[in-house]
């Protein structure tokens, strides 16, 4: 990557984009925050210059800057990333950590956050705007969809389809085949041995279905 990054966020994911862009050395020349306590630290030795609606520097991106939305709030990420797009015509980059794994047959999409340890294997498709935590295994024909968390240590076996929005706690296992449909909710330590319908939360060993009171 030519040009230095501007990373909107500086809480929580921003830090780890920081470390993973420096893992690549590519340079970040600050990130924004909507916090207002935060203008003016740093964060890594890079300083949090203004907030992510802050034109002044908006408009480096995209002629002199690239940028990454560094949140894990789906409504966040949504948000910031269809603001780049009307604003400033462009996709939020890749941060993918120097010691990720990425297979040559794989396909990986826009704006994806990919940890140290991640594997992503043969033929594995990988949306955008997904968030893969550190070491979290992405198995062979492997289907994942946009705005997708799976959290550290998580396997997600051969030929799983996960569909759009889908949020997986640390320490998942969805076995081979299974389809997790749109927006649903696996909680961590979770072992899914069948297909979970859209927008429903499973929790367990095997996982199931939680009831709502």
């Amino acid at each position: 990557m030519e040009n230095p990054v501007i990373i909107l966020g500086a809480k929580g994911l921003g830090p780890v984009a920081l470390e993973i862009f420096r893992s690549n050395n590519v340079v970040v020349y600050c990130l924004l925050d909507d916090d207002e306590k935060l203008h003016g630290t740093e964060i890594q030795e890079v300083t949090v210059m203004g907030s992510t609606d802050d034109e002044g520097y908006l408009k480096l991106i995209g002629k002199k800057c690239e940028a990454f939305v560094a949140s894990d709030d789906n409504k966040v990420r949504k948000s910031l990333t269809e603001l780049l797009l009307e604003e400033r015509k462009i996709m939020p980059v890749n941060a993918i950590h120097s010691e990720a794994y990425i297979s040559g047959t794989a396909s990986i999409g826009h704006g994806n956050l990919i940890a140290a340890g991640v594997v992503i294997g043969t033929n594995a498709d990988v949306g955008n705007h997904c968030v893969l935590h550190t070491k979290a295994t992405v198995d062979y024909d492997s289907k994942v969809g946009d705005y997708v968390q799976i959290g550290a240590g998580s396997i997600i076996s051969s030929g799983v389809t996960i569909e759009n929005g889908v949020f997986i706690g640390s320490g998942v296992t969805v076995v081979s085949g299974v389809t997790i449909g749109k927006n649903a909710r696996v909680g961590a330590g979770s072992v899914v041995i069948e297909s979970v319908k859209s927008g429903t939360t499973v929790f367990g060993n095997p996982a199931v279905p939680l009831e709502r009171k």
